[in-house]
């Protein structure tokens, strides 16, 4: 029973959005399935980090969910800034059932066990330089996430998934950090960055959480393996 992540799907399935007009990412729904076909078994998990589809409504959303559900493991999704189609948790749940997305799974406000992992996140945020400091948002994001790893099952590690890196570069979102630290999360995946960005991506320990970047392009749409335990560090 494995536990896989990635981020930033992107799927254009409903939506008509293909992302192949970007640098590497040609044929990346054909990619992401024949990885994802390769190593995901039926009894495995696989956290989605936002970004799913470019989808503007849940109804408009269904081809993308379909396709997700098509594919084997039981999936885990989180909010991404492009989630246009996110809406309140029971209606997301509603929206699974009537269509028959038994699979799909909403990590909001609450935490997911996996084998001896507690799946938590949210969607972070992110101060981008030069951007103003906004405190509701991230007021908001760092309450949910609170929420999450507060829910957690008493002796399973809390892994944490986020769509927004808290560090990237030069920049720091402090209230994340401060609810990771307050939490002892040791391990913590993210997504959001593309490209050339990637190079600032931390990829590494910071505070004494390992970070890593799990976006589509970034792994060249190959899932990554969530090891049971964390690094000895």
């Amino acid at each position: 029973m494995a536990l896989y992540a990635i981020g930033d799907l992107h799927l254009p399935l409903a939506a008509g959005k293909p992302m192949d007009i970007f640098s590497g990412w040609d044929g990346y729904v054909d990619k992401l399935e024949a990885h994802w076909r390769r190593l995901v078994k039926p009894e495995d998990t696989v956290v989605v980090a936002g970004d799913v589809s470019w989808a503007m409504g849940l109804e408009q959303s269904l081809k993308d969910f379909q396709f997700i559900e098509s594919l084997p493991g039981r999936k885990i999704i989180l909010k991404g800034n492009h989630d246009y189609w996110w809406s309140t948790k029971s209606k997301m749940e509603q929206f699974f059932a009537k269509h028959g997305l038994d699979s799909l799974q909403i990590l909001h406000n609450n935490s997911i066990a996996v084998g001896q992992a507690a799946v938590c996140g949210s969607r972070g945020w992110l101060f981008e330089q030069g951007e103003a400091h906004d405190q509701k948002i991230v007021a908001r994001e760092a309450a949910r996430l609170d929420a999450s790893l507060s829910s957690a099952g008493k002796g399973l590690e809390k892994v944490a998934f986020l769509h927004y890196p808290p560090v990237f570069g030069e920049e720091i979102t402090p209230e994340i950090i401060d609810v990771l630290r307050k939490h002892q999360v040791r391990r913590c995946y993210y997504g959001h960055i593309h490209g050339s960005g990637c190079r600032y991506a931390l990829n590494g320990t910071y505070l004494g959480i390992e970070f890593r970047l799990i976006s589509a392009d970034f792994l060249g749409f190959c899932l990554m393996e969530i090891p049971e335990k964390p690094n000895k560090s």
